[in-house]
């Protein structure tokens, strides 16, 4: 029970949310658009989330792996200590369980295409993707030239959890070709940002003295802080374009009171110290499950 607990510590269960939402929006989009309600449809839309959970993990247990040989999880890391860090997961350990998850995330990938009755070329493109995204999610602190290590973390996060979750949930579940989905998948990889944004904020001392250069170490804290009001601003606009573009009901843009609760955090962000923002993640995730949900029952009204 107690190894249980401690993969389930090390897969960092308050980020899986974050994942699951980008494909929930994308159902919710799917759904408006009138796709088939067959129970194909349904199935299809279960295992994209369960997919999208678990490159998520796979993600979390990567990073875990990377930043523990490379020395950047010292006892100088004021976040949440992690397993390897802290010996109870092996390195043998975590190598097994990085095969498992990468493994499950196969197979839940493959039930996609298998319950979204995909051409041969559609095919080809969303395994191409599928791979991309295993790849990407192990070689983010794996390797020898992770790109987490050189800032390029946010567009991973912004590519697959944002365009990919999204747009990809929404193509795969309604067969409709529809560039502005671009809009809200834009906005789930900016609240993505937005978490990895303030973890690299807390880090951003250990990060820089351990040569991990993050967009934060390479950006600073004062315009790190700038870009994070960005990504929340930018999300929002994305997501009012997108209803301005469908000539949405007047009531749909109600979702925008939701935007309280970002800028509440946003002010209290700007006094923390960087070492105690660790809550603001977990914020950060609830707030972006919350606004998908009320934009998404909004839109289907």
């Amino acid at each position: 029970m107690a190894k249980i607990k401690t993969w389930i510590r090390a897969a960092r269960p308050r980020t899986v949310l974050l994942s699951f939402s980008g494909v929930l929006l994308g159902g919710f989009l799917a759904i408006k658009a009138g796709p088939s309600t067959g129970s194909g449809t349904w199935f299809c839309l279960l295992f994209c989330a369960l997919t999208a959970v678990l490159l998520q993990v796979l993600s979390n247990l990567a990073n875990d792996y990377g930043d523990f040989k490379k020395g950047t999880d010292s006892a100088k890391r004021v976040g949440p200590q992690r397993e390897m860090q802290s010996g109870a997961i092996t390195e043998k350990e975590m190598k097994h369980g990085l095969a498992i998850t990468a493994g499950l995330c196969l197979i839940s990938g493959a039930l996609i295409f298998v319950f979204a009755q995909l051409s041969w070329q559609e095919l080809a493109v969303f395994a191409v993707l599928g791979i991309g995204a295993v790849l990407a999610a192990l070689f983010y602190t794996l390797g020898k030239h992770p790109y987490g290590y050189r800032g390029l973390g946010d567009l991973y996060c912004f590519l697959f959890f944002g365009w990919a979750a999204v747009a990809g949930t929404y193509y795969l579940a309604s067969k409709n070709l529809d560039f502005s989905v671009l809009l809200p998948a834009s906005a789930m990889g900016f609240f993505s940002n937005a978490v990895l944004n303030i973890n690299n904020m807390r880090d951003y001392e250990n990060d820089k003295a351990s040569g991990k250069n993050s967009l934060v170490v390479k950006l600073g804290q004062k315009n790190a802080f700038i870009y994070h009001c960005l990504l929340i601003g930018g999300a929002f606009v994305c997501l009012t374009l997108f209803l301005a573009l469908h000539h949405a009901a007047w009531y749909s843009y109600l979702f925008l009171l939701i935007s309280l609760l970002f800028v509440k955090d946003i002010i209290a962000i700007k006094k923390t110290k960087p070492e105690l923002l660790d809550p603001f993640l977990g914020r950060q995730v609830k707030h972006s499950f919350l606004l998908v949900l009320t934009f998404g029952i909004l839109l289907l009204i």
